[in-house]
């Protein structure tokens, strides 16, 4: 990463499209309930038909774990969406939505929305890095670490590590305790207790009626998939050749939202399967 703070000229500043796109921002409580429904109902479609493809072929029940993920992301996004309370007008229907989705994405949703409400409030910025995102080092940074240090990064940033191994340990086992949030309020540990014993239940459940092998075959695979989608996502979203780092005394919160987040044009199909969150400039 190479810091810089100027930003692409516009037309329009980038403060000003906070106010042009206000008009988008309230919700419907029609459409966000349909969205709810025509995502949750062939995710559990896709699943039965994953749990009976057992019974023809292990590796057809594998593929179908491609497009259960897929709709596992949208339901991630539907709860993103509540994060930042624009799902429904009123907060508790946002928040008590995204603590049951959370059990499904297994992503404990209060620890989530803190930490994922810190990286709004600090993209691109050079002096706040740390909560909500992927580590990134400049230039200078990286030359002044001893060799160790650079082979570490190097890993970390590999695509197999990023992407695969890194997803699968987050939403696995990293989620399942909010070590990062020790000193802040007891109810980020609640929200995280509750969501493993309610994973705990829902896998309990899955075993008792249905047995071991739709939780390894189905379950497992398309909740790693869906991380590794999630990550991707991510990345792309905020790693990108022309994206804008600054220094505190540089930084602006606007210029940083606007420009240091990409617009990610992906084809119709994958747009409604990520809510648009390609649309990452306007979301910020």
């Amino acid at each position: 990463m190479i810091e810089t703070s100027e930003p692409a000229t516009t037309a329009t500043p980038a403060r000003d499209w906070v106010k042009i796109l206000a008009k988008y921002r309230e919700p419907s409580l029609r459409r966000s309930l349909i969205e709810i429904v025509v995502t949750v109902v062939p995710l559990v479609a896709l699943w039965l038909i994953a749990w009976w493809a057992l019974s023809v072929s292990v590796w057809l029940t594998l593929a179908l774990a491609i497009p259960l993920g897929g709709m596992l992301t949208r339901l991630f996004l539907i709860q993103h969406d509540c994060g930042h309370g624009t799902f429904f007008r009123r907060s508790a229907a946002n928040d008590w939505v995204g603590r049951v989705l959370g059990i499904f994405t297994m992503t404990p949703y209060d620890v989530w929305r803190r930490s994922h409400a810190t990286h709004h409030a600090t993209t691109g910025h050079l002096d706040k890095r740390g909560i909500g995102d992927i580590t990134t080092l400049t230039v200078k940074e990286y030359d002044a670490l001893p060799w160790w240090a650079r082979l570490r990064y190097r890993i970390y940033r590999n695509p197999l590590v990023l992407f695969v191994i890194g997803p699968a340990y987050i939403f696995l086992i990293q989620h399942r305790l909010p070590l990062g949030f020790t000193q802040t309020s007891w109810r980020y540990w609640v929200s995280c207790m509750v969501t493993n014993l309610a994973i705990v239940a829902l896998i309990g459940v899955q075993i008792y009626l249905l047995g071991i092998e739709p939780v390894l075959l189905i379950q497992l695979p398309m909740v790693v998939f869906a991380a590794s989608i999630g990550v991707w996502l991510f990345y792309v979203q905020h790693q990108f050749e022309d994206t804008i780092w600054a220094a505190d005394e540089e930084w602006d919160f606007h210029e940083a939202a606007l420009y240091g987040s990409s617009h990610y044009v992906l084809p119709a199909p994958l747009r409604w399967i990520t809510a648009n969150i390609g649309m990452h400039h306007v979301h910020h």
